[in-house]
């Protein structure tokens, strides 16, 4: 959320007193343009901690997974002006590994299959990654360990325990590809999750599994930036926080009826970026 709408919702009044606390991701002024020179975002304050969910809404086309990209380091999105804070670190300048090291996750919403590696090698490959970068060593996951909890999420999540065999994404329906993703934010238990537009395409009972495990992992460990569409994953997912993101910016933010108000009266009003 932005620093106004943080200290309208905890009746924070300016002046001598408490000092907001500040939240794990900060993002301030955020701009980003593709390779060729477009803006995309134009100015985003945000700030998304641990124990929250938020949900960033807008039209096809308004930036939504432009910021989500730029948020995780893709190389095609750039960072022109602003920053963002992780835990009070600025981001900008690391690549995706090292965000992904710190504790910062993007599920896609077309997540791309990898022929020739496993579900199983892939997941404990991460996972040994971050451990030895957080260690400055090498400390893998022993095996026993890694199978026992790779089965437990994959059965709480209610992920088939034949797709650990076989290859990332390959052949899956849309449905398992979504499911997978949310197996890996729970095995590599990342501080903050940017989930974007993770119910795209999904049959109403894959979006109720995926939903559920949305819910199951936010906590005292993980907040969540849900990124969509439509509300229809909100009835499954109750966020805190609403954000309307119109041609690259913030324009109206909110608790979760705000979502339902989108929901009956669409972006329309928000004039022609919206259309």
């Amino acid at each position: 959320m932005s620093l106004d709408l943080a200290q309208a919702l905890a009746g924070h009044v300016p002046g001598p007193g408490p000092v907001l606390t500040m939240a794990l991701l900060e993002i301030n002024n955020l701009h980003v343009a593709l390779e060729d020179g477009t803006e995309i975002v134009k100015g985003v304050d945000l700030a998304v901690d641990q124990n929250e969910i938020h949900a960033i809404m807008g039209p096809n086309g308004s930036g939504k997974s432009t910021l989500a990209y730029a948020l995780m380091g893709h190389p095609a999105y750039q960072i022109t002006e602003g920053e963002i804070l992780f835990g009070g670190e600025d981001l900008v300048p690391l690549a995706a590994d090292e965000r992904a090291q710190r504790g910062l996750f993007l599920a896609f919403q077309y997540p791309h299959a990898v022929p020739g590696v496993t579900v199983t090698s892939f997941l404990r490959s991460a996972i040994n990654a971050i451990r030895k970068a957080r260690a400055g060593e090498d400390d893998p996951v022993p095996i026993p360990q890694f199978r026992k909890e790779l089965f437990a999420a994959m059965d709480r999540l209610k992920v088939s325990r034949e797709l650990a065999s076989r290859y990332l994404n390959d052949g899956f329906s849309g449905g398992e590809k979504k499911r997978v993703e949310i197996l890996q934010m729970a095995m590599l238990n990342p501080k903050i999750a940017v989930l974007d537009e993770t119910d795209s395409g999904l049959d109403i009972d894959a979006l109720r599994i995926v939903a559920r495990g949305v819910k199951e992992l936010v906590g005292p460990e993980m907040g969540a930036l849900v990124i969509t569409h439509y509300q229809r994953i909100l009835n499954y997912v109750t966020p805190d926080y609403v954000h309307v993101f119109i041609d690259g910016r913030i324009v109206e933010e909110g608790g979760p009826e705000l979502a339902h108000t989108l929901e009956a009266e669409g972006y329309e009003r928000y004039g022609k970026a919206a259309a």
